[in-house]
């Protein structure tokens, strides 16, 4: 039997955002296997995905590195793919529609397009938008896409709150990647200070950093969240989130995630994208956009989550 392979590498946002469309390909696909391709570090989490039948890990190796594509090649040709949902839409999947799976369907943004419509008009609609315009040209029926689940990805972190606090608590996500360091707000610091002195005891305030980020949050006066001195996994993130007060984040996975769980919370832009263009905002998570985020001063963002937590 033949199965069916959708793509989507990362990042962590796009991989929480793209649950829903991962859900209904798969109901209308219930009788074959549905299988992931996606970046090692991901692998794990979505390979507890019940949408999913399976994970195949892409050490995404250059393009010249013709010994791995042969390998990945062979690999996937084992399992017969059908058709392709390309959710990742990148320079790379394109690569791979042309050699490495050119046998199976595709379904990618390309063939999305409206006639006298390109692909950067396209790109400039909401994600979600982009996803279900994907999908119901496959006549995929749209029931998920746009109503991510994501109570699969969480589990009881009770020691662990009990461990950093014992109360209510806002969770704080002031880094982002080193290659996207345009999406960082450089005031967390001064923040979480004005945060103590506006609420005092009502709220704790921690931090669960990434494996890179553990050192930079010791500068920052919150409690650091890890397990066993590591950072913790993307299932208790999202279950941390889950039972956080407040969430303040820059345009990151965890604001993503805080958005589908539908928390109080607040993210921040600047030039580099909009809210609109990555679905983030909602009745209770909401987002500030400025040109540039270094001038985006604390006693503004205060103002917001004085506004949204009370």
């Amino acid at each position: 039997m033949s199965n069916i392979l959708i793509i989507k590498h990362g990042s962590l946002g796009d991989l929480i955002q793209a649950n829903g469309a991962m859900k209904d390909i798969k109901e209308y696909y219930q009788n074959r296997k549905v299988l992931l391709l996606t970046s090692a570090p991901y692998s794990i989490f979505m390979s507890e995905c019940p949408y999913l039948d399976g994970v195949i890990i892409d050490k995404r190796l250059p393009r010249w590195n013709f010994f791995y594509l042969y390998n990945l090649k062979t690999l996937l040709s084992k399992y017969n793919f059908e058709k392709v949902f390309d959710l990742q839409n990148s320079s790379r999947t394109s690569f791979y529609k042309k050699f490495i799976l050119k046998n199976a369907e595709w379904s990618s943004s390309i063939n999305t397009l409206e006639p006298g419509q390109s692909k950067k008009d396209f790109d400039t609609y909401p994600v979600l938008d982009r996803m279900e315009l994907q999908l119901s040209k496959s006549n995929i029926p749209l029931k998920y896409v746009k109503k991510v689940d994501l109570r699969w990805a969480q589990e009881d972190i009770t020691k662990l709150i009990e461990k950093y606090t014992n109360r209510n608590f806002i969770l704080i996500f002031p880094f982002c990647s080193k290659k996207n360091q345009n999406k960082k707000w450089p005031y967390f610091k001064d923040l979480i200070s004005k945060i103590r002195r506006e609420y005092k005891n009502n709220y704790s305030i921690l931090v669960a950093p990434g494996p890179h980020e553990i050192e930079d949050a010791k500068s920052l006066n919150a409690n650091i969240v890890t397990m066993n001195g590591e950072s913790i996994n993307i299932k208790m993130l999202i279950s941390l989130i889950k039972e956080s007060s407040f969430v303040i984040a820059n345009d990151t996975g965890p604001a993503h995630i805080a958005s589908h769980l539908k928390k109080k919370g607040l993210a921040l832009f600047g030039s580099h994208t909009s809210a609109k263009k990555v679905s983030i905002e909602n009745d209770n998570f909401k987002t500030i956009s400025v040109n540039k985020l270094s001038e985006l001063d604390v006693e503004t963002v205060l103002s917001l989550i004085k506004k949204n937590l009370n």
